[in-house]
């Protein structure tokens, strides 16, 4: 019986040793393997670390702030509380919760029904009308600047607040609709075909079949607008900066900064807080964000 079984695992491919081509091949693949993660792994922390920085410098005193210590101690949580006590931090946060929650929502509703039928329809002009939105992706906003400030300050009296800034997402956007567009592409007509069929009109198709599947690239558009909103320096500096009750969190962290300019704990400590949300918003939403942007249309 051990002689058989000694025959076995003589005559056994896996039990044979490796030869040289073999063993320089598995060489090969393992120092592969380690070059791919290990660059991987200096990607991520070229990008962990500075905010890692921001985040151990926030809990600093003022003192170690100001040395080369990279390790606060002892942890100065009260930063905090003393950044949300500068006059004006919590309404710098309402006011951009404002503008980029509402903002966000008004720019996916009036942005999907054009995206549905630049995708859809098919009518006189449509290829006129794609490359209109491609046109106007390309126009940079500093062109208008002048005459919309002119036309919501002069003649509509609403400068120092952030209504000319929320208004115009109620007309849709140019970047959204060519990317929802191009998602809606991917969805096959005869799913529509068939709610027509049913007795679905065309407003009914779009918020029964059109919507739910087109979650991802929804998802995605509506990210990409809450993370322009929320960052969004240039329009808060042109229509608000008179009225200090209209500033963002972008704008006014300049003023924190300003005021602040020899207390590096407590900038790093309002600047986490204002990447926080976005860094939480993404790290929920990731999944469909990323399902969105490289459109993959329907699944099963």
């Amino acid at each position: 019986m051990a002689q058989a079984l000694d025959t076995l695992k003589a005559t056994d491919p896996a039990t044979e040793p490796a030869t040289p081509a073999e063993r320089t091949a598995r060489r090969k693949a393992l120092l592969n393997w380690i070059a791919v993660h290990a660059l991987g792994v200096a990607a991520a922390l070229f990008f962990v670390l500075p905010f890692v920085f921001l985040l151990l410098t926030s809990l600093m005193s003022d003192q170690q702030a100001l040395t080369r210590d990279l390790w606060p101690h002892p942890f100065e949580w009260s930063n905090y509380r003393k950044v949300f006590d500068t006059p004006g931090f919590l309404t710098w946060w309402k006011n951009t919760l404002l503008y980029a929650g509402l903002g966000t929502v008004l720019t996916v509703v009036s942005s999907l029904p054009v995206a549905y039928a630049l995708a859809k329809f098919r009518f006189r002009g449509r290829h006129l009308s794609l490359m209109l939105v491609i046109s106007m992706m390309m126009l940079p906003p500093q062109v208008v600047v002048i005459p919309m400030y002119l036309f919501w300050a002069k003649q509509l009296d609403l400068s120092g607040t952030l209504w000319p800034l929320i208004i115009p997402m109620a007309f849709g956007d140019a970047f959204s609709i060519f990317l929802l567009r191009q998602f809606l592409l991917t969805i096959p007509n005869e799913y529509l075909d068939a709610a027509k069929v049913d007795g679905c009109g065309e407003f009914r198709t779009l918020m029964k079949v059109v919507v739910p599947m087109a979650r991802p690239g929804i998802a995605a558009v509506a990210l990409f607008q809450f993370f322009y909103a929320w960052n969004d320096y240039f329009g808060p500096q042109i229509y608000a900066s008179e009225n200090p009750a209209a500033w963002t969190l972008s704008y006014g962290l300049e003023s924190f900064k300003g005021a602040h300019h020899t207390d590096w704990n407590l900038t790093m400590a309002a600047t986490v807080l204002v990447m926080a949300p976005v860094i939480l918003v993404f790290f929920f939403a990731q999944k469909a964000f990323v399902e969105g942007v490289t459109l993959t249309g329907v699944k099963g």
